[in-house]
C-alpha cells in the first residue's frame, strides 16, 4: 500500500519558497503558482530585491527545485546587476520631476520638507536641497509624505486636464506604491498611480496620467486608443523609451516594502 505522509511532513502547496546555493551565495525563490501558468517563469523583482518562481498549478516542488538549481546562476547574476538601494536619508539623492535633490536634515524648522534651489554662484557643484524640518529618525518618513502629496497634486492636474478635454470624468484617483504598472484604469473608471512618477521627468508623468484617462474612453489597447492618446500628449515615444531605460531605477528608491 502507498506510504503515509509523515504526521509533521509540510504539504507540497504549503512550501512557499526554496533555497538554491550558487557559488557561495544562497538565494531564496519564492514559489507562486498560477492557475494559467504552464511552464516554469522566473522573475527577479527590482523592487523587492526577491526571485520569484512562477508555477503550473500541478507543477512538482522537485522539477521546480530542478529548474532553479540549472538557473542558478543567472539568478545571482541578475541580482548582482540590481541598482544598490537608495533610503530617503540625509545626505542621499533622490530625483523630483526627474532632477537630482539632495537630502538635508533641518531639525531646528520641525514639521515641514521644503526644497532650496541650487545658488547659481554655485550651480556646477550643488544640488537643489529637499530640506527636512526633522531629525534622523523622521526623515524617510517625512521625504515619502512629501513626494506622494507633490504626486498627487501632479497628477490630479495632469488628469483633471486630459480628462476636460475628452469630456470624461473617473470616478477617483489614488496612489499607491505599485512594482508591476504604473497606472491602470477599473472598468469602473477608477485611476491608480504609482507615487514614484513624481521622481520621472514631467512629461513621463504627464503622459501616463494622459495614458490612463484615454481609457476612460477605450478600455484596450486599440489603434483608436492610440489616437486619444496622442491627442492628449505629445510625448509618448519619448516617455515610453524613458520608462523602458529608467523605469525600474525609480523602485531602488526607498522606504522599502517589507
Amino acid at each position: 500500500m502507498p506510504n503515509l505522509p509523515r504526521k509533521n511532513a509540510p504539504r507540497t502547496s504549503q512550501i512557499a519558497f526554496l533555497d538554491v546555493s550558487h557559488a557561495g551565495e544562497t538565494y531564496r525563490v519564492a514559489l507562486k503558482r498560477i492557475a494559467t501558468a504552464r511552464r516554469f517563469t522566473l522573475r527577479v523583482r527590482t523592487a523587492t530585491r526577491d526571485v520569484v518562481l512562477t508555477m503550473p498549478p500541478r507543477a512538482s516542488i522537485a522539477g521546480a527545485r530542478a529548474f532553479i538549481e540549472r538557473h542558478a546562476g543567472w539568478i545571482g547574476a541578475r541580482l548582482e546587476r540590481l541598482p544598490p538601494p537608495r533610503p530617503f536619508g540625509a545626505g542621499e539623492v533622490v530625483p523630483i520631476r526627474g532632477v537630482n535633490h539632495r537630502i538635508v536634515e533641518r531639525p531646528r524648522q520641525r514639521g515641514d520638507v521644503w526644497i532650496e534651489p541650487v545658488d547659481k554662484g554655485l550651480a556646477d557643484t550643488r544640488l537643489p536641497l529637499l530640506c527636512v524640518g526633522a531629525d534622523s529618525a523622521h526623515v524617510a518618513r517625512r521625504v515619502k509624505d512629501f513626494l506622494i502629496r507633490e504626486a498627487r497634486r501632479d497628477l490630479e492636474a495632469s488628469v483633471r486636464r486630459h480628462a476636460a478635454k475628452l469630456g470624461v470624468e473617473p470616478r477617483k484617483m489614488s496612489l499607491r506604491d505599485t512594482t508591476s504598472r504604473w497606472g491602470s484604469c477599473s472598468s469602473t473608471g477608477a485611476l491608480n498611480f504609482s507615487w514614484r512618477l513624481i521622481m520621472a521627468p514631467s512629461y513621463v508623468l504627464d503622459y501616463l496620467a494622459a495614458h490612463e484617462v484615454a481609457h476612460l474612453v477605450y478600455m484596450n489597447h486599440s489603434p483608436a486608443f492610440w489616437r486619444v492618446v496622442a491627442k492628449l500628449s505629445n510625448h509618448v515615444d519619448r516617455a515610453e523609451e524613458w520608462l523602458k531605460v529608467h523605469g525600474a531605477g525609480l523602485l531602488r528608491f526607498g522606504p522599502f516594502k517589507a
